[in-house]
């Protein structure tokens, strides 16, 4: 009896025990957990021209200071500071009277002159006449002569004197020399200018067109001239008779507050030769500036971008999805499995968000473009498909532009709405 019950508690904390570790394995089982979540989006393929990018400085067409080349005093000015001006419009001008007095002293003395000549002239003739008549003496065809002879330079001389008289009377009247956008007035009105040295009165500035001038180093001047030559070549043009500038290579310009290069021009200018002491040559672009008030000043930093060629079927991917280690420039890849790869690219230039990717990715390979901190090589991951197309600069910029009008146009009829209601 007392060992029966004895096996009926025994069976009973088996039984109990049995019960516990059961519930414990089914609390303790391992669930793994779902894939992370990434976006990923196959590379955009298009034709990619290649750039050359520098750094650069405006300049103006054309400067001119507008000095006084004659003495005196300043007498009246016509113009107003800070406005455009055109070659030939009057300016200042300098108190004539001096020189209006010395013109009329150079003809007087041109109308003396010729008095003289015309006596001399006379006079040799009778002396001639009378020693052919063997009634004069010879020394009076000698004297005579001579005579004629400084009359005729004098008249010289005098004619010399109205010609200088009459340019100071013309530089009293101080004209534009140039088309362009006239300075202030360096000299008030009523002062002697002119006196032993040139005195500057104003500025002319043309801005129309626009210089740039930037440096190029000589490795990138080598490839920029291969890819002249290829071009003179291919369009039959004679290569002796031209320069790197007659190539009319097209240049791209962006000022310090704009996004990428918006202004358009072609390189005009190269200097001769490389400078030994910088290993650089000096290059300008022209631009057009007809803009009012014009959009290029003197003297901006620019940003100057050369087309060097172009390369069809290129891969870009956003510049988001680029990481970088100690290894280098690298992209994660999805492959078919869903598991994550590590692909060390080498990246070109950037175009609208996008980066040209040189080496190290395929047409089809799907590139983690977010959630890439969430993206570990070698793991698996839950990808979701985007295009990549959506994700350049511009179409962002759209996107968010069309959001914010959307979130106007609710705000706009929810206070419509709200408005109705009140007047209800």
């Amino acid at each position: 009896m007392l060992r029966a019950r004895r096996n009926r508690g025994l069976s009973t904390v088996v039984l109990v025990l049995a019960l516990l570790l059961t519930g414990c394995g089914d609390s303790n089982t391992y669930v793994e957990p779902p894939p992370p979540q990434v976006t990923v989006a196959t590379p955009v393929m298009q034709e990619v021209t290649r750039h050359l990018e520098f750094t650069g400085t405006t300049a103006a067409f054309a400067h001119a200071e507008v000095p006084a080349r004659v003495t005196g005093v300043l007498e009246s000015m016509h113009f107003t500071p800070g406005t455009r001006v055109e070659q030939g419009d009057l300016l200042f001008v300098i108190d004539p009277r001096q020189y209006e007095a010395e013109l009329q002293a150079a003809e007087a003395e041109l109308a003396a002159s010729r008095a003289d000549e015309t006596l001399a002239r006379t006079e040799l003739a009778r002396a001639r006449h009378l020693y052919k008549e063997s009634a004069g003496p010879e020394s009076d065809i000698v004297k005579w002569q001579g005579q004629l002879g400084t009359a005729r330079a004098a008249i010289l001389l005098a004619e010399a004197r109205i010609k200088t008289a009459e340019l100071n009377i013309e530089y009293t009247q101080v004209a534009a020399p140039i088309n362009g956008r006239v300075g202030r007035e360096q000299v008030d009105l009523g002062n002697l200018v002119g006196n032993g040295e040139a005195t500057l009165l104003t500025e002319i500035t043309r801005y129309d067109p626009m210089y740039v001038y930037f440096n190029i180093n000589e490795l990138t001047l080598l490839r920029v001239l291969e890819v002249y030559k290829k071009k003179v070549q291919r369009e039959d043009i004679d290569t002796s008779s031209v320069y790197l500038h007659e190539a009319k290579m097209p240049v791209y310009m962006g000022l310090a507050n704009e996004e990428g290069y918006p202004h358009e021009g072609i390189l005009e200018f190269a200097e001769s030769a490389v400078d030994t002491g910088t290993g650089t040559m000096e290059l300008r672009g022209i631009f057009e500036n007809r803009g009012q008030p014009p959009a290029l000043l003197p003297g901006l930093f620019a940003r100057v971008r050369v087309p060097l060629d172009t390369r069809a079927d290129m891969l870009l991917v956003t510049e988001r999805a680029m990481a970088q280690d100690q290894g280098g420039a690298y992209l994660l890849v999805v492959n078919s499995e869903n598991r994550v790869e590590r692909h060390s690219i080498k990246a070109g230039q950037k175009i609208d968000g996008l980066l040209v990717i040189e080496e190290g990715l395929e047409k089809g390979d799907r590139v983690v473009v977010e959630g890439v901190q969430r993206a570990r090589p070698g793991s698996v991951v839950s990808p979701e498909a985007v295009d990549m197309a959506s994700l350049t600069t511009s179409a962002r910029r759209q996107a968010a532009t069309a959001a914010e009008a959307a979130a106007r146009s609710g705000n706009g009829s929810a206070a419509q709405a709200q408005q109705s209601g009140e007047q209800q």
